[in-house]
Order: C-alpha cells, then structure tokens, then sequence
C-alpha cells in the first residue's frame, strides 16, 4: 500500500469526506477505465474522437470525470475502443 492509498483509507473515516468520495467515485472508475483502454490501444483522445465520430473535448470531460456520459456515448466509446459495454448493479 503507497502513501496515497493510507491517505485515502484515513480520510474515509471522515463521514463528510466519504460522502463526496462516494457521490464521485463511479465517475472516476469510468474515467480509469475509459482512459486504461484508451491506452492500450495507443489512441490519443483525438484519434479515439475521430474513431467514435465523439468530440475530441467530450472525450476529455468524460476522461477528467467533469461530465456524466450517457448509456450510448459509453457503447460508442467502447465500441471505438473494441470492447462491449457491460452495466452492473452490485
């Protein structure tokens, strides 16, 4: 475990803080996800844009987690980015 990861785990324990964690916390796992496939296919956000047919700046909001996607930007994503969308509720 880094020192990144003790910080966050001792900041949890602060109720207002992990609220705020959790109300962005999908966001941000979208945004981890989108970019870790973004990179392994050696795309950059503009030739992901050109690809999808999306605009280079919509990729980035997503990809810095300052817009919600909806359901069909996310499969048009993935299927520029060769991979299926798949949604689950835990």
């Amino acid at each position: 475990m880094d020192d990144l990861d003790k910080l966050l785990k001792e900041l949890l324990n602060d109720s207002a803080f992990k609220k705020e964690h959790d109300k962005t916390r999908v966001d941000f796992e979208l945004a981890k996800t989108i970019i870790s496939a973004r990179c392994e296919k050696n795309l950059t956000q503009k030739q992901l844009a050109h690809i999808t047919g999306l605009r280079q700046s919509n990729i980035s909001r997503i990809e810095t987690g300052s817009c919600s996607p909806n359901v069909t930007t996310l499969q048009i994503i993935a299927e520029g980015l060769g991979k299926k969308l798949h949604i689950e509720f835990l």
